[in-house]
């Protein structure tokens, strides 16, 4: 090979190993960013308190939490998530972030723990963020806590968007009413909708302000659903509803599905009630019926007294007497 054929290779090999070079700086490049970051979130991490766990009196607890919101200039409904109270006779959500899950029943003032994840640098946290995996568990979204919401895939902002707008008397009916949030995907929504639990209405059990809250029913509405209940004992079945002057099957059909229908808590005696107090149920609208009816209890056999033969015998007019059936009603 002459010189000239050298001198030739002499360019190429250069920029070969020229070539080579550059990958290694890039990798060392890389590599020093890598192991920079890494050690600074270690430091960081290190550097953060660790949770802080307290055993106190229920009344305590919630002072604590109290504080601990107004200590960061937040208003109650925006205190810091992560914090949690268990035992005692902790009854419910006191603030949007922070849980009470009772346990342990006790009376007032029984040991309860308070549990508040200690605040972490804001670089932890985004690194947090950023690798956090995202879970799917059963939750009510009018409930469930800012941090739980991150747990199930949103985003800080997200979730304390859905926050704010429950701190504005916002509320989730249905599942689909979740979904129409502009911060919930559709995809996420898929994905957590066999997920999304959304307790329904006891009518036995409800008071005027939670009747309040259905769609389509005021002040009015709601105590009418109060009398009523209290009129018949208790409800049997939801669409004694619509017995309510004026809720008609449109009002109804707009709650029907939020709603549930307990047994009512004492059933009717019709077989053992006076008169006066047989007058007082919806179902018997005359002293002549109150009356006709304790006359059937004493000359017929026990073995006769059934709703059914008080409609035969025109006791009962057949729309009272459909409806007097399907009520929950003591034995003989």
């Amino acid at each position: 090979m002459g010189k000239k054929d050298r001198k030739d290779e002499v360019p190429g090999t250069v920029f070969k190993v020229g070539g080579i070079a550059f990958a290694f700086l890039i990798i060392g490049y890389q590599s020093a960013l890598f192991v920079h970051r890494a050690a600074a979130l270690y430091i960081a991490a290190h550097r953060d308190a660790p949770d802080t766990v307290y055993v106190v009196d229920e009344a305590l607890a919630a002072r604590l939490l109290e504080e601990a919101a107004e200590a960061g200039g937040q208003r109650e409904s925006d205190a810091p998530s992560g914090q949690s109270i268990t035992g005692g006779k902790a009854a419910g959500n006191k603030t949007s972030g922070n849980r009470f899950n009772g346990q342990s029943g006790g009376a007032t003032g029984a040991a309860v723990t308070v549990r508040r994840n200690a605040a972490h640098a804001p670089a932890v946290e985004r690194e947090r963020q950023r690798t956090r995996r995202v879970e799917s568990f059963s939750f009510n979204p009018n409930t469930v806590s800012v941090e739980d919401l991150m747990r199930l895939g949103f985003s800080e902002k997200q979730a304390q968007s859905i926050d704010n707008y429950r701190a504005k008397g916002g509320r989730f009916r249905r599942p689909s009413d979740f979904a129409k949030s502009y911060v919930v995907a559709d995809s996420v929504y898929e994905r957590l909708k066999p997920f999304i639990n959304i307790p329904k209405l006891d009518i036995n059990k409800a008071d005027s302000a939670a009747f309040d809250a259905l769609p389509g029913i005021g002040p009015y509405f709601a105590s009418k659903m109060v009398s009523y209940r209290e009129r018949l004992g208790g409800y049997s079945f939801k669409e004694q509803l619509m017995d309510i002057y004026h809720f008609d099957q449109e009002k109804y059909d707009a709650l029907s599905d939020l709603i549930v229908c307990s047994p009512p808590q004492r059933a009717f005696r019709l077989w053992q009630a006076p008169q006066d107090s047989l007058r007082q149920h919806p179902y018997i609208r005359s002293w002549q019926t109150a009356r006709s009816i304790a006359l059937f209890r004493s000359s017929m056999p026990r073995s006769d007294w059934t709703v059914e033969a008080l409609g035969a015998a025109g006791i009962l007019a057949p729309e009272d007497a459909s409806r007097l059936a399907r009520c929950a009603i003591a034995p003989p």
